[in-house]
């Protein structure tokens, strides 16, 4: 027989006061904290028959509550009602974590005191407010990126998640997540919005570790509406942070949450990450960001140049053929190009006086000598063959030893990282490789990177070798 929150059928209690003197027991029995973080988020519905039904947030909270304290509840509440034998917690998503129809005096201050959201945002990392889609200037190497991210902050259905968002240091990545964060803010102020480093996300679950208080950490990553990660490849080579974020990221995605995050490369070349998390990643919409043309270069410089100006009253003006020339020449990534601004544009005032281009080439030398410095695979082969004090032959060679073998990887993987090629071309200049053998050397070495300190100073001193010549 159904009853709402009326009269129990053997007394004149009503159901809702018998949960209320559950509570208490319950209370009492596991102290505030667990109360505060589980049992408080339990919303009472309806008894039927011997059933009594209740409500939670997240498949996480009614997961854990049923594994730790369900036979306790079950058994408070055949104390109050021994008709009471069986309880069903279902999944309202509708609710809000930590907000349940409970007598708020049972704990008095503390009652809404853990794990509360303030707005939108947590304070784990700001937001910074140049970082909007109206600032992002869009060019034919960013546009899917672009469209895509927009079309995460609509109320559009939409056929993907997680979107992964990859590319090299500076094209921008930063700057959608942040653009996303804001735009989902200012369309729907009651959503949720969590953005932070994945440095940040191993931080704090080291730090719950360290305090005992992991389900505290839990709580708070999956009670998010959105979830954005920046820099994705820092989660490489940590065990128990890819499996925490694994977990956390299954329980968003069955709950039909946003997910945003960005790496420096594909999921599937996450060197020696997760490979489950590698598959759910890639399992969403990935889209790359490419060096931008000469022409986004040079529309991104000369709007970074008008901001300036605006900034900064009583300048001198720089010429636009100074604009160009930086657009031609510094083709690595827009971060350093708006840092070539910044340096010709504060020299400039510091001078009093325009500057031309000549000028410009002395401000900037050493940032143009490696502009234009490139490095050829010959150049890497030499390095490492003299490193490592192998023939340049063997190096190329068919011979599998592994006194050969290791350096041919090192040189393959510096050939991927230094250099323009592609892993087919790469493949050929190694004695006609395929380019499966490419990746695979790369994987290899990045492993060992990670695993051994001693061979990541070896990586990095030949680099150095390489890029300082």
């Amino acid at each position: 027989m159904y009853q709402d929150l009326n009269r129990s059928q053997s007394s004149n209690i009503s159901v809702k006061e018998i949960w209320n003197s559950v509570l208490k027991k319950l209370n009492a029995e596991y102290g505030n904290e667990v109360f505060n973080s589980w049992i408080k988020n339990i919303a009472i519905k309806n008894l039927d028959e011997d059933i009594l039904y209740f409500t939670v947030p997240t498949r996480f909270i009614r997961d854990w509550i049923t594994s730790h304290y369900l036979d306790k509840i079950i058994f408070f509440l055949n104390q109050e009602n021994p008709q009471i034998k069986r309880v069903k917690i279902n999944i309202d998503n509708s609710l809000t974590a930590n907000v349940s129809n409970v007598d708020n005096s049972i704990n008095g201050s503390n009652f809404n005191k853990n794990l509360s959201f303030t707005n939108n945002f947590r304070d784990d990392w700001p937001l910074d407010e140049r970082f909007t889609f109206e600032k992002f200037i869009v060019g034919p190497t960013n546009e899917l990126a672009f469209a895509s991210a927009k079309r995460l902050c609509t109320e559009e259905p939409y056929d993907f998640n997680p979107l992964f968002i990859y590319g090299g240091v500076g094209l921008g990545k930063t700057h959608l997540l942040h653009a996303i964060a804001w735009e989902i803010t200012k369309n729907a102020s009651n959503k949720k919005v969590l953005y932070l480093s994945a440095e940040r996300f191993m931080f704090q679950f080291i730090k719950s570790l360290r305090q005992k208080d992991t389900m505290s950490f839990k709580q708070k990553f999956r009670s998010v509406d959105v979830l954005i990660l920046d820099d994705i490849q820092f989660m490489i080579g940590k065990v128990s942070t890819q499996e925490e974020f694994f977990h956390t990221f299954n329980s968003l995605l069955d709950m039909n949450k946003k997910i945003i995050i960005s790496g420096d490369r594909s999921p599937n070349d996450l060197g020696s990450f997760d490979e489950r998390m590698k598959s759910r990643l890639s399992g969403g919409l990935v889209v790359d960001i490419l060096p931008a043309d000469f022409e986004l270069r040079l529309t991104i410089i000369k709007n970074k140049y008008f901001d300036l100006k605006n900034k900064n009253k009583n300048t001198y003006d720089l010429d636009e053929n100074i604009l160009e020339f930086l657009a031609k020449t510094i083709t690595s990534n827009v971060r350093e190009l708006e840092g070539a601004l910044n340096k010709v544009f504060t020299f400039s005032n510091i001078l009093g006086k325009k500057i031309d281009i000549e000028l410009t080439k002395s401000v900037l030398k050493d940032l143009l000598k490696s502009s234009n410095r490139r490095i050829t695979i010959d150049e890497i082969q030499n390095k490492v063959s003299g490193y490592y004090n192998i023939k340049l032959d063997d190096l190329i060679s068919s011979r599998r030893i592994r006194s050969f073998a290791r350096p041919r990887q090192v040189a393959m993987y510096l050939s991927k990282k230094l250099t323009t090629r592609s892993l087919p071309e790469i493949g050929r200049k190694f004695g006609g490789r395929d380019h499966t053998t490419v990746i695979h050397a790369v994987k290899k070495i990045e492993e060992l990177k990670e695993s051994h300190p001693k061979f990541d100073e070896d990586i990095n001193l030949i680099t150095q070798m390489i890029t300082s010549v």
